[in-house]
């Protein structure tokens, strides 16, 4: 969006992050030019990382880059779980967020604000590689040669998780999704065995905060009945899977999030409106299926297709 970048002209990512002001702003100007039904506010993944006493620098054409990644348990027990109320900035643009979507639209509805947070996984992931990984490799070495090194790490970011999404809540986030980004490099069992502990506590621990909660992961097709098992309200599927497949998978027993690839917002009009058509056609009116697309939007995304988008979506709910 135009007014997303001349923002960042002036300030960089953290900037925008850290302070409550601008990162109110861009999720403010989005979610109403967009026209969409819920705000996601504006942070990043890795946040938590900085007061458990690891710190990480975007570096350009690269993303995050963490100069001293977690090899040993010694660095692990170093990290620190106290000092989450460092992260308060996040939840000060939340209140503020809260706070001008107060009054509820024309429609009588209030438009809704979603926190975010790391998946234990994904953010281990992070702090062990050094940064995106292809293989994962010394990720999955710990969680197969160090077993109480890694268990000692998923212990400690479930306690940052959920004092995080605790702020959130409290400052007004109706419903919190927790971004398990890397979780499809991982088998079932590696899965089940290394990850759904940790990751079914801080979901456990997020809805007795009164909110639901959406889980999601990419390129995730296969585990997805794992997943299930986190006890999530809603999963959030990629575009790899039909949605109407993924669904009956599951059963039917929990509520799906997605699945638009975010490449088809550059198709020209009838492709996109096949596409999105066909996946509402596949929900099926059920109760429980929230558009979305199945994964982040992509830079230079044409603004009026997206705008286009929401517009079929909603009117395809007042039929």
């Amino acid at each position: 969006m135009a007014e997303y970048m001349e923002v960042r002209k002036h300030n960089s990512l953290m900037d925008i992050c850290k302070s409550p002001a601008i990162a109110a702003e861009v999720t403010i100007t989005a979610a109403e030019k967009l026209g969409v039904d819920a705000a996601i506010i504006f942070a990043d993944l890795l946040l938590p990382l900085e007061p458990m006493g690891l710190d990480f620098v975007f570096a350009a054409g690269e993303g995050p880059v963490i100069a001293h990644p977690l090899r040993s348990p010694e660095q692990i027990a170093a990290l620190q779980t106290d000092r989450v109320g460092e992260l308060e900035y996040v939840s000060a643009a939340i209140q503020k967020v809260a706070s001008h979507f107060a009054p509820p639209r024309a429609d009588g509805d209030r438009l809704g604000i979603i926190g975010f947070c790391g998946a234990p996984f994904t953010l281990a992931s992070y702090m062990i590689e050094g940064g995106g990984s292809r293989y994962y490799l010394e990720t999955k070495k710990m969680m197969y040669t160090q077993p109480a090194a890694w268990q000692m790490l998923m212990e400690k970011l479930v306690v940052v998780l959920t004092g995080y999404a605790k702020q959130q809540v409290e400052a007004g986030a109706d419903v919190i999704q927790i971004f398990d980004s890397w979780a499809g490099v991982l088998s079932i069992a590696d899965y089940r065995d290394f990850v759904l502990p940790a990751t079914k506590q801080l979901v456990a621990a997020v809805q007795a905060m009164g909110v639901p909660v959406i889980y999601f992961g990419v390129e995730t097709a296969s585990l997805l009945p794992t997943m299930k098992q986190t006890g999530c309200d809603v999963l959030g599927l990629d575009w790899r899977t039909p949605l109407a497949e993924a669904w009956h998978g599951l059963d039917y027993g929990v509520a799906v999030q997605g699945n638009l690839d975010p490449l088809t917002l550059f198709a020209n009009e009838d492709l996109l409106s096949a596409r999105v058509h066909s996946i509402l056609a596949e929900a099926d009116g059920r109760p429980g299926h929230i558009f979305n697309l199945g994964h982040g939007i992509i830079p230079g995304t044409p603004v009026e297709n997206v705008q286009q988008v929401v517009k079929w979506i909603q009117a395809s709910g007042k039929k």
